[in-house]
């Protein structure tokens, strides 16, 4: 796959190379190609970046004081977490890549508050599992949980499977350390449910893709462990039938539901198709189908609120067909037909990924107009859509028409996304749901973002650096 074309860097001299070496001493740096390729490279291909050096701090002193090198030398910078984002935000083109692998220390855990403080490098899983051994739940969680950070996923304010319940990652977080252009250091690691003295500064990085700083810390919500858990697979005859499963779900299970995923017939035959070891959920093929989750504090809560749901949406004739799982190794094996999607389209060629937003009570209605629109434009595109219906979220995938030439096909990328981030913007949605806009979609964005909103966000970016040092290429 071609790379995108992008702006390049200036060289950086000698000099700060040494200065910034001095100061994260042998092990806090890397020219190695070995190394260093595998952070260059976005994980899907489409990117492929130079640095001069990567630096591999180890504390949040250190950071500061290379950031500070940096700024006093107007050296751009491009912070990483675990190079798990799908629009190229963290790959350098020229830049100092600072990477946060190092910084794995638990600050505190504080179950009372229920709150952990976590430095950035650790991953999401690592957040689950230290959460648990504090007797709480730490509810983030997505495909890449094993490799994405906890510094990425705050600065692309990720989604994931239990936002339905949980909300997105900006509703976890109740205080933020962070390194600014300057080098200053935000200390705001609070774990104050409520603090109503003035702007509520975290929000500014949350989502802000590493333009306006380097987060080094979070102090994270945790949450009661629920003692059931109940999870199903449902087909349906239309989308629309899912969304009104899912508007029932809610209140049936007065706010239980965890998850409600949404997957198309298409997208779930070429994850039984490339990823070994799964299978049909079901015993027919169905058009649509949803991963529904219950969680409850009830031990037994979970599965009585799952089948009474499931009894009620049959004598309505709102499902065709369901099973809930039976155990928790089944439950997994539902879960990676949902989560394998994305590795599935992969080998299966060249793709237009979208991941857009639009209200919930269109949704059904913009899928399908969506589909009709593309299919127009590019006959033969595969279209694979699923995700998160519970927050309004779908993956919107376009895979090349069999037998087209890949590089034709990437060529029409542009007017494709034309085509869906059009219609996007006509049903009142995003363009970026959860994923961020990066260097894949900022230009595109100026066309529907509001313009005093960009000039607002404009001004603050200017404020808190001038220099535009901060990933320079990404966000406006």
């Amino acid at each position: 796959m071609s790379t995108p074309a992008v702006s390049e860097t200036p060289p950086v001299s000698p000099e700060v190379i040494a200065r910034i070496k001095a100061v994260v001493g042998d092990a806090g740096w890397s020219e190695d190609p070995m190394r260093v390729d595998p952070k260059l490279t976005e994980w899907r291909g489409k990117w492929k970046g130079h640095t001069p050096l990567l630096v591999l701090p180890k504390s949040t002193h250190e950071v500061s004081a290379v950031v500070k090198i940096c700024f006093d030398n107007g050296v751009a910078i491009t912070p990483q977490g675990g190079n798990t984002g799908l629009v190229g935000g963290q790959i350098p083109f020229g830049e100092i890549l600072i990477s946060l692998e190092r910084m794995k220390a638990i600050r505190d855990v504080a179950p009372t508050d229920d709150t952990m403080v976590l430095e950035a490098g650790l991953t999401l899983l690592d957040a689950q599992q230290i959460a648990e051994k504090a007797d709480r739940y730490f509810p983030l969680s997505l495909a890449a949980e094993g490799t994405a950070t906890v510094g990425g996923v705050i600065s692309t304010n990720a989604g994931g499977t239990a936002v339905l319940r949980y909300g997105v990652t900006r509703d976890l977080v109740s205080g933020l350390e962070v390194v600014l252009p300057n080098g200053d250091v935000f200390h705001g690691l609070k774990r104050l449910r409520k603090d109503n003295t003035g702007y509520d500064i975290k929000h500014m990085f949350i989502g802000a893709e590493g333009t306006l700083g380097i987060i080094t810390a979070a102090s994270l919500k945790l949450f009661p462990i629920m003692n059931s858990r109940a999870t199903a697979i449902v087909a349906f005859d239309s989308a629309q039938k899912a969304i009104d499963l899912l508007v029932r779900a809610k209140q049936e299970t007065g706010g239980q539901v965890e998850a409600f995923e949404l997957m198309g017939r298409y997208g779930l035959s070429l994850v039984l198709k490339h990823i070994p070891d799964t299978r049909e959920p079901l015993e027919g093929e169905y058009p649509w189908y949803a991963l529904i989750e219950v969680a409850s504090g009830d031990p037994q809560g979970a599965s009585a609120a799952m089948e009474r749901l499931l009894e009620a949406a049959f004598e309505e004739e709102l499902v065709l067909d369901a099973v809930i799982a039976q155990n928790e190794t089944q439950a997994a094996e539902f879960w990676r037909l949902r989560e394998d999607h994305s590795a599935a389209e992969k080998a299966e060629g060249a793709a237009w990924k979208h991941d857009i937003s639009v209200p919930l009570s269109r949704m059904a209605e913009y899928m399908e107009e969506g589909k009709a629109a593309i299919e127009a434009f590019l006959p033969g595109a595969r279209l694979v859509a699923f995700g998160h219906v519970g927050d309004g979220n779908v993956h919107f995938n376009v895979i090349v028409p069999e037998g087209m030439d890949a590089a034709k096909f990437n060529a029409l990328r542009d007017e494709g996304a034309k085509v869906v981030h059009d219609l996007v913007n006509a049903y009142e949605g995003s363009i970026s749901a959860e994923h961020g806009l990066g260097r894949m979609k900022t230009n595109e964005a100026l066309v529907y973002k509001d313009p005093v909103a960009v000039a607002a966000m404009q001004a603050l970016r200017s404020a808190l650096d001038p220099k535009r040092i901060m990933n320079p290429h990404v966000l406006f």
